[in-house]
């Protein structure tokens, strides 16, 4: 069974995130992507703009001081550029750790991310983890 052209670019993406490679990550995103983070906390938003997407994915890893990783579980396409992915995530931060599954539903043009829609599990125990910000 081969694999579609969008369920490689995510699993890519994913792998690129995982390695902290913010290069292959921008090389695969549209100058305009969004990123739409779901909460009220210091890393809920939408993020406009790949610099600003990137960014976003810099302070996830400056507050958990790299310790978060993720476990991808699967990816589906629906073959008009669209793709939803389900994963979970481990991380530590201050005196808490989290443990939550979520989800990516990404929109892709011309071989690239150029949206990503984000929901987690538990909205309220993301937005206590990362924290309102200072």
């Amino acid at each position: 069974m081969s694999q579609h052209p969008d369920t490689a670019l995510v699993r890519q993406g994913y792998a690129a995130f995982s390695n902290g490679d913010m290069e292959t990550l921008a090389s695969m995103m549209t100058t305009d992507c969004v990123h739409h983070a779901p909460g009220q906390s210091q890393v809920s938003g939408h993020f406009k703009g790949r610099d600003n997407v990137l960014a976003m994915y810099g302070k996830l890893f400056e507050l958990t001081g790299g310790t978060m990783r993720v476990e991808l579980e699967g990816v589906y396409p629906d073959g008009r550029g669209h793709v939803i992915s389900v994963h979970k995530i481990f991380a530590e931060r201050e005196d808490r750790g989290i443990e939550m599954r979520g989800g990516l539903f990404f929109t892709i043009i011309g071989n690239k991310i150029s949206d990503i829609d984000e929901c987690v599990e538990d909205i309220d125990e993301a937005d206590a983890f990362w924290g309102m910000g200072t």
